[in-house]
């Protein structure tokens, strides 16, 4: 049995008001209550017995008994269910609907500040649990396989990796063994069903989640890119009566939703998760009816009089009154040969509870001076890896929080200045060494690399005002009246992909809000 996810109880007064928005009902010992691969189920709030959690293998994960909860993220999320509960004890129990549940939490605080973090927690405890969710096949020799990996885990999904090419797998040969020359991966999702190489878009609707777009969506603003600052506008936008769509081509959160831990967001002392922080947001957002529609990439903006149209790959397109590129920064990479093979499977962009269960008594690399490759590093060692963060500047206090200098030095991670890596070693995507610009080898079994980003503009070729490094200009810079809009009336910029932007994630939220008042004051002018 895995360690115990998180498992508190109700109060008294929290049973009572899920009784008036639920139903009371009993179940027998034996009888289930959800399975894997279901669809959809309502919440379930124990008054009397007990359930057992199990996972697709009918292996016991936890008990829920007496004023406990059933349930994890994709009761918020729509997700399809990734586990079996079986009742163990006779149970009276109050069910209330999935969509119901989402009206509720926002209406009553303290119970949604209970459910939330309990959902996230077990999320996060089953990202640690083999043999949970999604089940990719296929070698990491495959590019499509490394990439279908990447994508589940920036979505922060529960899976399974059977890699042929693991030695120490021995459970990956039989799966592969019955596959045919078709293409890999092949990824096998809660319940049964197969896909084989299929895009994030069709893993991510094929697990319930994710708005599948009609061909052509007319709104009136739209936002390119999910990240703190897409996010802030989508609920500031639809809570003030704006028909808003958020369209992201990822992963919601952007790169703040990798974040193991933002110490210093206003109104959250003890610091947030990114990907609590992300949650919270999205929840906000379609409270007021803003919709999200991910993963689906922009392509191209067509400016137009009344309305801009963002066209999306696979032929669908969004017209808007008000545009929002919010599209924030892409990893930057190593200039190193091969790096490509080790991407995935031993070199990484962002650690997450998966990475660090792997990376548990091995030598890592975090590459990087900034924040994010410090917040990794403290992560990966109190997880027990060995620690060493490399930068390239003399001192780390240039481009680091003092902070979190000290606490580098509390979990014992190495630190080396002025140190590049210019050379990968490695057999099969697996990392052994890296050699430095100095001659130096250093051993490392994984690498993690948080070197900042390049912004997401190639797909918007001339049609606005870019500076030399590719961030969109706006304001006076621009030629445009407000603060935050671009070359091109009724099209706006926030967030890191904005020239000149603090790279914040309080202030991409402060900038994704803010340009609201802009467009309603475009609006104003425009026919709907």
């Amino acid at each position: 049995m895995m360690a115990s996810p998180a498992t508190p109880v109700l109060s008294e007064s929290q049973l009572a008001t899920l009784r008036r928005h639920g139903e009371e009902r009993s179940a027998a010992a034996g009888d289930v209550l959800f399975k894997v691969g279901d669809e959809r189920y309502p919440f379930m709030a124990i008054i009397e017995g007990e359930a057992a959690i199990l996972d697709a293998a009918g292996h016991e994960i936890v008990r829920h008994g007496a004023s406990g909860f059933l349930g994890e993220m994709n009761l918020i999320s729509g997700q399809t269910v990734y586990l079996t509960a079986v009742v163990t004890q006779p149970m009276r129990y109050i069910a209330v609907d999935r969509d119901e549940l989402r009206g509720l939490l926002f209406d009553d605080g303290p119970l949604s500040d209970l459910l939330l973090s309990t959902f996230m927690a077990r999320r996060e405890a089953l990202q640690q649990h083999e043999g949970i969710g999604i089940e990719i096949v296929g070698p990491r020799s495959s590019e499509a396989t490394r990439r279908m990996v990447e994508f589940v885990r920036r979505n922060r999904l529960p899976y399974t990796w059977r890699d042929s090419e693991r030695s120490e797998d021995s459970a990956a040969a039989t799966p592969i063994e019955g596959i045919d020359a078709q293409p890999l991966p092949l990824v096998r999702l809660p319940g049964g069903r197969e896909l084989r190489n299929p895009s994030g878009g069709e893993v991510s609707r094929g697990l319930g989640i994710g708005l599948e777009l009609a061909p052509r969506e007319e709104v009136d603003l739209v936002v390119i890119g999910g990240g703190p600052a897409g996010l802030g506008a989508a609920v500031y936008g639809a809570s003030e009566g704006l028909d808003t769509l958020v369209v992201e081509g990822t992963a919601l959160g952007g790169q703040a939703g990798t974040s193991r831990r933002i110490e210093n967001y206003l109104g959250f002392p003890a610091g947030i998760s990114g990907s609590e922080l992300t949650t919270r947001a999205v929840s906000q957002a379609r409270k007021f009816n803003a919709r999200t529609a991910t993963p689906y990439r922009a392509i191209a903006l067509e400016p137009g009089t009344d309305r801009h149209v963002v066209r999306l790959e696979d032929d669908h397109e969004v017209a808007a009154r008000a545009v929002l590129l919010a599209t924030g920064a892409d990893y930057r990479r190593l200039p190193i040969a091969g790096l490509e093979e080790y991407e995935g499977v031993s070199v990484f962009y962002a650690a997450g509870p998966p990475e660090a269960q792997r990376c548990g008594a091995t030598r890592v690399g975090v590459i990087g001076g900034g924040n994010s490759a410090a917040q990794a590093a403290i992560w990966l060692a109190r997880g027990g890896a060995l620690v060493t963060l490399m930068h390239r500047r003399a001192d780390l206090r240039e481009t680091m929080s003092d902070y979190l200098i000290v606490e580098l030095e509390r979990y014992g991670v190495a630190v080396r200045d002025r140190s590049e890596v210019a050379e990968l070693h490695g057999e099969d995507g697996q990392l052994e060494a890296v050699t430095l610009r100095d001659g130096e080898r250093l051993p490392f079994s994984f690498l993690f690399l948080f070197l900042g980003a390049a912004p997401c503009t190639e797909w918007l070729g001339d049609v606005l005002a870019r500076d030399a490094k590719g961030f969109v200009i706006t304001g006076a810079d621009a030629g445009a009246d407000g603060l935050l809009e671009t070359s091109v009336p009724g099209i706006y910029a926030a967030g890191d992909v904005r020239s000149g932007s603090i790279k914040r994630c309080a202030t991409a939220v402060g900038e994704g809000a803010m340009v609201v008042r802009f467009v309603h004051e475009h609006l104003s002018g425009v026919p709907a």
